[in-house]
């Protein structure tokens, strides 16, 4: 009796698909229709909302210089409360590109990380924690002006080592389509 080991089997297996014309099974798959015509497009002409599925937006990295020009891009060593400001007004402009407002964000992920420049000395131990404890208040000083009473949505804050972009501040999340934009 002759054991088949893998190897063999699997070579008889290929030779036998390919042999018989039938495709093979591990090929890459093929796009939907509509992702494949959206995909030929130039960039430009892509709808900005295309991260919209069944109604929901999601955002992701939108940082502090995200929508700005290169000539109007801020440093890690400017405030962190313009980096936040920026950030939220930025992320309010791509909401309301989607149809959504900042009330209908679903839930939010909040990354900051501390100024990382040669003329910026980083803190160690508790005054690490103290400058990450001051980012936080400072953070949610300002981003509650950009709700409605009661209306902020859930949220993680998460100290990081890093942001690209030069930004101090990163939101990821989802909302609610309110007035779906068919311009895209």
């Amino acid at each position: 009796m002759q054991i088949e080991f893998p190897r063999r089997y699997f070579a008889k297996f290929a030779t036998m698909f390919a042999a018989t014309g039938t495709p093979i099974l591990l090929a890459q798959q093929q796009p939907p229709p509509a992702e494949a015509a959206q995909a030929t497009r130039p960039a430009g002409d892509r709808p900005r909302n295309s991260h919209v599925h069944n109604g929901i937006y999601y955002f992701s990295g939108t940082g502090s210089n995200d929508g700005y020009g290169r000539e109007d891009h801020i440093l890690v060593t400017d405030p962190f409360e313009k980096h936040v400001t920026r950030t939220m007004d930025a992320l309010k402009r791509s909401l309301e590109r989607a149809g959504c407002t900042m009330d209908s964000i679903l839930n939010m992920q909040v990354f900051i990380c501390l100024p990382h420049a040669d003329n910026v000395p980083m803190p160690t131990g508790k005054a690490r924690f103290d400058a990450h404890k001051a980012q936080y208040d400072a953070l949610n000083k300002i981003y509650g002006t950009y709700f409605s009473p009661g209306k902020a949505p859930s949220r993680a804050c998460m100290a990081v080592e890093w942001i690209p972009g030069d930004s101090l501040i990163e939101m990821v999340g989802s909302a609610l389509v309110v007035s779906p934009n068919p311009a895209g």
